[in-house]
C-alpha cells in the first residue's frame, strides 16, 4: 500500500510540472501581446509582429490557445491579420505552422481568401545537442482575386545544434538553437515558384521562440506585456 501512494505521489507530481511548464510559454499566456520586430536579410528593421493571445483553460495536461497575429510594416501600418493555434501536451510544445510564413508571402496573400490545412511544428519537452527534430508541413489553397494558388511549405532537418544565452529588449534567456531547412512552393497553374533556405532559430525551454534567423531575414522578441 505504501509503494503505491508513492507511486500514485509521483505521477501527480509528474502531471503538475507539466502543465507549469505548459502555463509559462508566451504563446500560452492568457490576455497577453507579444511583439516581434522584423529585419529584412540587411539587418534593417522592416516591421513589427504583434500577437494578443487568448488561452484556454487546461483539459487534463493539454493546454490551447488563440493567437491574433497582427504584421505591421516598417511605417507601422497593418498589412496582413490572422488567426493561428499553439498547442501544448505533457510539456510538448506545438505550434501553427503558419506561422513560420516569411513577411514577403504574408503580405503577398493579404488580400487573398485562404483555405488552411491545420499542421504543427512540435518542441519536445527535452532537449539536447544533436537531436533531430519532427519535420512539418503545410499546405494552403489561395484564392486571389479569381486567381487560384497553392502553397507548400516544407521544415525539415531540424537540428539541436547547440546552447547559447540569448539578450533582446524582452529580456536574456538560455536558449537551445534549433537550425533547419525550409522549401516554399506558390503554384499558380502549372507555374511553381520555389524558394528554399536554412534557418536557425535560438529557444528558451519554458518561454518559447526568442529569434530567428535566415537567408531571408530575422526576428526577435522585443516585448510582452499584459493585455
Amino acid at each position: 500500500m505504501k509503494n503505491l501512494l508513492l507511486v500514485l505521489a509521483f505521477a501527480f507530481a509528474n502531471q503538475d510540472t507539466s502543465a507549469q511548464n505548459c502555463a509559462s510559454f508566451y504563446l500560452l499566456q492568457n490576455n497577453k501581446t507579444v511583439e516581434l520586430a522584423v529585419y529584412n536579410k540587411k539587418g534593417n528593421a522592416n516591421g513589427t509582429i504583434i500577437y494578443k493571445i487568448s488561452s484556454q483553460p487546461a483539459k487534463g495536461n493539454t493546454t490551447t490557445a488563440t493567437i491574433h497575429t497582427n504584421l505591421l510594416d516598417k511605417e507601422g501600418k497593418s498589412v496582413n491579420k490572422g488567426v493561428s493555434n499553439v498547442k501544448c501536451s505533457n510539456g510538448i510544445i506545438m505550434i501553427d505552422m503558419n506561422l513560420f510564413l516569411p513577411q514577403q508571402q504574408t503580405e503577398q496573400f493579404n488580400k487573398a481568401h485562404a483555405k488552411v490545412k491545420n499542421a504543427f511544428l512540435e518542441y519536445p519537452a527535452v532537449m539536447k545537442t544533436g537531436d533531430q527534430l519532427k519535420d512539418g508541413a503545410f499546405n494552403m489553397e489561395i484564392d486571389n482575386n479569381g486567381l487560384k494558388q497553392i502553397l507548400k511549405m516544407q521544415i525539415f532537418n531540424r537540428r539541436v545544434t547547440g546552447t547559447e544565452k540569448v539578450s533582446t529588449k524582452a529580456g536574456t534567456w538560455n536558449c537551445i538553437a534549433i537550425s533547419y531547412r525550409v522549401n516554399l512552393n506558390i503554384q499558380t497553374g502549372p507555374i511553381a515558384i520555389p524558394l528554399n533556405y536554412n534557418a536557425t532559430e535560438w529557444y528558451a525551454p519554458g518561454f518559447g521562440i526568442v529569434k530567428t534567423v535566415s537567408e531571408t531575414g530575422s526576428t526577435e522578441i522585443v516585448a510582452v506585456k499584459q493585455g
